[in-house]
């Protein structure tokens, strides 16, 4: 897959939060002809490559959740990118606009794999960044998109999907080399039970470092505080669930990108 060189095609907006950590920043870059902002946050207290994080949203678009858990993760050391899957600054609350961007992407997989790869490559290109340490994490759709990437061959250390659709991977892929997390709702109406066994089986045929956690009468959306202002049936917060998901993806980023040989 063709990895584009994106440094000409970045415009740097500096919304530097004045006396606070982290320090973030809108990045402007293109996929093609689309114009994309993704949204960075690092902490200038780091000396150093660090290892990243990139973050993508749910259908939603990227909101202010996902800019506030990519400054969660800076909390935590990482350099953080939440790209930018729809463009032209597309977010929104109603489920109908939602998927039917969502589906405008996703309904052809090299150009949607390409869009995430954009995102990937501004990450990777950054000074502050060690691009053989980086880790895509996504939410819902980002979570589908981020094994997208994995499966794509993206140079990636590790995914992480968060109540995520759980694709398998494709019949015609022998190897996997990024580990793999996957934070699941047992009550998730959105994922088949048929499908979350496939994405087991595929992954096993491929010799993967994969991991797959099951949180019961946990409901698609789990994590986002927002969900059920949504409406969606089968769609809820969960703070519990959401509170020891989070301690499980603090453990694996901290095994994959920090204390991994």
């Amino acid at each position: 897959m063709r990895i584009p060189s994106l440094l000409a095609a970045v415009a740097l907006l500096a919304t530097l939060e004045i006396g606070a950590a982290p320090r973030t920043e809108t990045l402007f870059y293109t996929d093609g002809e689309i114009r994309l902002g993704g949204y960075l946050s690092h902490d200038d207290a780091h000396p150093g490559p660090r290892p990243g994080v990139l973050v993508l949203h749910e259908w939603w678009g990227l909101n202010d959740h996902v800019r506030a858990q990519a400054r969660r993760l800076t909390e935590l050391g990482y350099v953080v990118f939440a790209a930018d899957l729809y463009g032209a600054g597309r977010v929104t609350e109603h489920a109908a606009d939602a998927k039917a961007w969502m589906t405008q992407l996703s309904e052809d997989p090299e150009a949607w794999r390409q869009r995430a790869l954009a995102g990937l490559t501004v990450l990777r290109e950054r000074p502050e960044v060690d691009p053989e340490r980086i880790v895509a994490l996504g939410y819902c759709f980002g979570g589908a998109t981020a094994m997208q990437l994995a499966y794509a061959g993206a140079p990636l250390a590790g995914v992480v999907s968060i109540h995520g659709s759980l694709p398998p991977p494709p019949p015609e892929l022998g190897h996997l080399s990024p580990a793999v997390l996957a934070l699941h709702g047992a009550a998730d109406p959105m994922v088949p039970t048929a499908r979350v066994h496939a994405f087991e089986r595929g992954l096993e045929r491929l010799g993967a470092d994969w991991q797959l956690v099951i949180y019961g009468a946990a409901r698609h959306g789990f994590t986002n505080p927002e969900a059920d202002r949504y409406g969606l049936d089968g769609v809820a917060y969960d703070a519990r669930a959401a509170q020891r998901a989070w301690r499980m993806l603090e453990t694996f980023l901290d095994e994959v990108l920090t204390t991994a040989p």
